[in-house]
């Protein structure tokens, strides 16, 4: 059976416990007696005793902490750094400091210089029987060697800053110091040969002493250069991208040579910013690497998708998850590939209706990928929707779909359009023969610079005999010369400008085909003629004054629909209004 300990063994055991682990409730309040360490100088040398008195240790004969010590493991301030202990019997390991102290710390002491109190008058200690001390010659012989007055103890001052904990050999000239004065061949033995423990950190200490001239220093040095340069260099290639994005200008030249006169926008572009701004013109172009000049394409697109990428960003974040229409129109190419332009409509957060570019592609991945959903589209409008076709096809019908209780509002200008077809239509053969005429006519004298040239001179002359008859008013401004442009596939109302220029040119319309016909070869000189009996039938006459009528009351709603500044309140009137003038043309016209 295990002997029971007595209440005095219990007691003994706590305060032992509490010697070796003192916690911080246990830390004693500062006294009068104690005093903070004023830090020395740089050149100081401390030699009187004074500099080293018991009062100021960290640590008194206990282990307790003094209250002005910093807690192990935490960052220093100004005052703790100033105010390091200067005795190597008071000072913390190099470990128990923060990692990035630690190199502040070194370079302190380093600057203090080993502590070594040559006028001191050293306490002798008994030594198998004889008195024993420091010998103060022996700074002189090892002036890496150093005393403290607190512990009675020399250290060695490398070894403290630089050795590591798990390296063998010298821990005596660190931990406990060294106290065996009888023994000085101890000393040399600590130093060792060649590649001893305490010649390694006395070559670390050299090196730390000379960090400017290092390699390691020198690649840092010319790393940080390198890292400001690119940064330099790439604000001066993202600054000549951002502007001609703005402007919408092409980046790449013919001939990007450095001998050739125009190296394209962006070259161009970059090399005037670097003549303007000392800082760039260090890094780029000539200046910089050949292997890191951020100009060729493919910097070029990268730079270009992250400006995109925080463009729309910023566009989210405008509309903030609010309600928005959508606003496509599809194209294709040379290669013939379909492209869907997706723009979104919405007022933003000062109540400013935007139009803004989302992208090209497929609208339903595209609105996905930047968290937009189809409950939040509101409505939907379509430039010559009955031109898309195949993947885009149908694209109305799938957001519709998504969203049943949203209200759209299909392109009132397009649908507009389609009721002036639907009322013209009402006689399908004057309608069509009106399209048969019109679009050869348009084609075939519109078509050539010199068929453009007959209708030119024609309309001169007709223009110089209707002023000479008095027909015709002069002034700035007026009898301006017309002409016969072909009218856009899918914008209707450039139809109204085109029917009242060929009913305003009719006279000189005839004498060009006339003109034409005479001096063309057989098949134009065939086509103008039946173009000139075509248009001198009864049949385009009135179709093209029916059209005239119907475009002259859609006309306005059709200009104030493609105004930014609309409403849909405004709009909706206009609709109505329009609709009814057009339903009394019908019944009473």
């Amino acid at each position: 059976m295990k002997r029971k300990r007595t209440p005095n063994e219990m007691q003994n055991i706590t305060s032992f416990f509490a010697k070796k682990n003192p916690t911080p409730t246990s830390l004693p309040h500062p006294t009068q007696n104690e005093q903070t360490i004023t830090p020395p100088q740089e050149s100081e040398q401390l030699s009187s005793p004074s500099h080293y008195s018991t009062q100021n240790s960290p640590q008194n004969e206990q282990g307790q902490c003094s209250p002005n010590a910093p807690i192990f493991g935490q960052r220093l301030s100004e005052h703790e750094f100033a105010n390091l202990p200067q005795d190597p019997g008071k000072r913390r390991k190099m470990s128990q400091f923060h990692k990035d102290d630690r190199d502040l710390v070194r370079r302190i002491y380093i600057q203090r210089k080993p502590c070594q109190p040559k006028d001191f008058t050293f306490p002798q200690t008994s030594i198998f029987g004889k008195n024993r001390r420091f010998c103060a010659k022996w700074f002189d012989t090892w002036t890496w060697l150093e005393y403290s007055v607190e512990k009675d103890a020399a250290y060695c001052f490398p070894c403290y800053l630089f050795k590591d904990e798990n390296a063998f050999g010298g821990d005596a000239f660190v931990s406990d110091g060294f106290k065996s004065w009888n023994r000085s061949d101890l000393i040399r033995k600590h130093v060792g040969k060649h590649l001893s423990a305490h010649n390694n950190v006395v070559l670390a200490m050299d090196l730390f002493k000379k960090q400017n001239s290092s390699i390691t220093q020198a690649l840092t040095k010319q790393t940080a250069e390198s890292t400001n340069a690119y940064r330099t260099r790439l604000e001066a290639s993202i600054e000549s991208i951002q502007w001609l994005l703005l402007q919408g200008l092409p980046f790449r030249g013919h001939d990007e040579k450095e001998s050739s006169l125009r190296r394209g926008n962006f070259l161009s572009l970059l090399s005037l910013i670097s003549k303007g701004n000392p800082e760039y013109s260090k890094v780029v172009l000539k200046n910089a690497p050949s292997n890191c000049q951020l100009t060729s394409p493919k910097v070029q697109k990268d730079i270009i998708n992250a400006c995109a990428k925080e463009t729309t960003k910023a566009m989210l974040e405008d509309i903030d998850g609010g309600l928005f229409s959508i606003l496509a129109d599809e194209s294709a190419d040379v290669s013939d590939k379909e492209q869907l332009a997706l723009c979104l409509r919405y007022v933003n957060r000062k109540g400013e209706v935007c139009e803004r570019l989302l992208g090209i592609v497929h609208v339903e991945s595209l609105l996905m990928e930047h968290s937009l959903s189809f409950s939040q589209v509101r409505g939907q409008g379509y430039d010559g929707a009955s031109n898309m076709q195949g993947s885009i096809n149908g694209l109305r019908t799938l957001i519709e779909n998504e969203c049943k209780e949203a209200y759209f509002v299909h392109c009132f200008a397009h649908q507009l359009q389609l009721t002036q077809v639907a009322l013209a239509k009402k006689n399908s053969d004057c309608a069509w023969l009106f399209v048969d005429v019109l679009a050869p006519l348009l084609s075939f004298v519109g078509g050539s610079p010199k068929r453009k040239e007959f209708l030119r001179e024609n309309q001169a002359q007709r223009v110089v005999d209707a002023l000479s008859l008095g027909e015709l008013e002069t002034g700035s401004g007026l009898n301006q010369e017309r002409g016969l442009g072909r009218p856009c596939d899918t914008r209707w109302g450039s139809h109204f400008k085109t029917i009242l220029n060929v009913l305003d040119l009719f006279p000189v319309i005839l004498g060009s085909l006339e003109d034409i016909a005479k001096v063309s070869d057989t098949i134009d000189s065939n086509r103008a003629q039946t173009l000139t009996n075509l248009l001198m039938s009864f049949d385009f006459v009135f179709v093209a004054h029916l059209m005239v009528s119907i475009f002259a009351i859609t006309n306005a709603l059709n200009v104030a629909l493609q105004k930014h500044e609309q409403d849909i309140v405004n709009a909706m009137a206009m609709v109505n209004v329009t609709k009814t003038n057009l339903q009394k043309l019908r019944d009473e016209g």
